[in-house]
């Protein structure tokens, strides 16, 4: 009998770990725990690449080792001696002229590339088959380079003024992106889709029966995911959406739609749906799955996928603009800027 007992639970406890990782009481996969997403790979495909998939061994490794020998570089330490830059900045590619910044040991784009199915992806969009997105639709193109132009980086001048914009990028802080108000993470990081970052790229999930957490790192944006439910009234909008979850099999199956007008999806709007598929490749690493649908925007949806390994490391608090000092200091940076353009422009001939 005893014989008996200890073989009951034993498959118990192997039926909720298994050979795949851990699973739920109800036998569904536990996905819960720490994921760390970073990854070289970018979400669009560089042209040069055509319809390629994969890198070679060869080419992968020359990835790692240039972004390597990058962060390397941008990390020896500052010689105390030097001289401050000019005013203004040198000119060179850099924010407001290149006036200097922290070294980039607060960046963690990833180590290398990520590998599936035995290949090193060239992107992260699998569908189109160029990896790139569709084209947009005008007005949606139009839409990008007016916002293109009013959110181009500060190159030291206050160029809105010689250019006539009214209002001016700066005359109003809630003109400025959202993740740079810290409304929300910048690059969709939160999602949806997820999308790997400059750094901060953990993700906690935390499951249950009823409900799926994913608590991402940067600025701390947490979806709810309410499972086998029905989605919000179409006027309840949410920043991050109204995500609804289901099983098919092992994989987990999350719809998102009842966006506001301004998702974190660069160019999207209220219009934009995503579903999502999380699958368990093995006990330590997710496939993500995605597909994005905006017709006011592309004139197709588009795929991508990429996997999200486990880690021991730990996320901790993100201060974004801490007291908000930075952004204050932003606007009275442009006044500043906007009262040398009119003190510099030419008075205006009298009668």
């Amino acid at each position: 009998m005893h014989i008996r007992l200890l073989t009951a639970f034993l498959m118990a406890g192997f039926l909720l770990t298994g050979a795949d990782g851990p699973r739920t009481p109800e036998g569904r996969p536990d996905f819960s725990g720490t994921y760390d997403i970073a990854t070289l790979t970018p979400l669009v495909r560089p042209a040069h690449y055509g319809e390629r998939l994969s890198l070679t061994d060869a080419e992968a490794k020359a990835i790692a080792k240039a972004a390597a020998d990058r962060m390397a570089k941008s990390n020896v330490a500052s010689d105390p001696n030097r001289k401050a830059p000019p005013a203004g900045g040198d000119g060179s590619e850099g924010a407001a002229g290149n006036v200097g910044g922290y070294n980039t040991l607060w960046i963690d784009p990833g180590a290398g590339a990520f590998k599936l199915d035995g290949q090193w992806r060239v992107s992260i969009i699998t569908d189109p088959k160029n990896g790139r997105m569709p084209e947009m639709v005008p007005a949606a193109a139009k839409r990008a380079g007016e916002r293109l132009r009013m959110n181009r980086p500060n190159q030291g001048d206050a160029w809105w003024i010689k250019a006539g914009i009214t209002p001016g990028p700066y005359d109003d802080p809630e003109l400025r992106p959202l993740g740079e108000r810290c409304l929300l993470g910048f690059g969709s990081s939160a999602g949806p889709p997820a999308l790997p970052v400059l750094y901060n790229n953990l993700k906690q999930i935390v499951q249950t029966k009823d409900h799926i957490m994913i608590l991402n790192e940067m600025v701390h944006d947490t979806r709810i995911i309410r499972m086998n439910s029905k989605h919000e009234p179409p006027d309840v909008r949410r920043w991050l959406g109204d995500s609804i979850g289901r099983w098919e099999g092992d994989t987990l199956i999350v719809d998102t739609t009842n966006f506001t007008d301004k998702p974190a999806l660069a160019s999207a709007t209220k219009e934009l749906h995503v579903v999502e598929r999380f699958t368990r490749l093995d006990a330590k690493t997710l496939l993500y799955k995605f597909t994005v649908e905006d017709p006011s925007v592309w004139t197709k949806p588009w795929s991508g996928e990429y996997v999200w390994p486990v880690t021991e490391n730990r996320i901790y608090e993100y201060a974004c603009h801490e007291g908000n000092y930075s952004f204050g200091n932003i606007l009275r940076g442009a006044r500043l800027l906007e009262a040398e353009a009119l003190a510099a422009k030419p008075a205006a001939p009298t009668k």
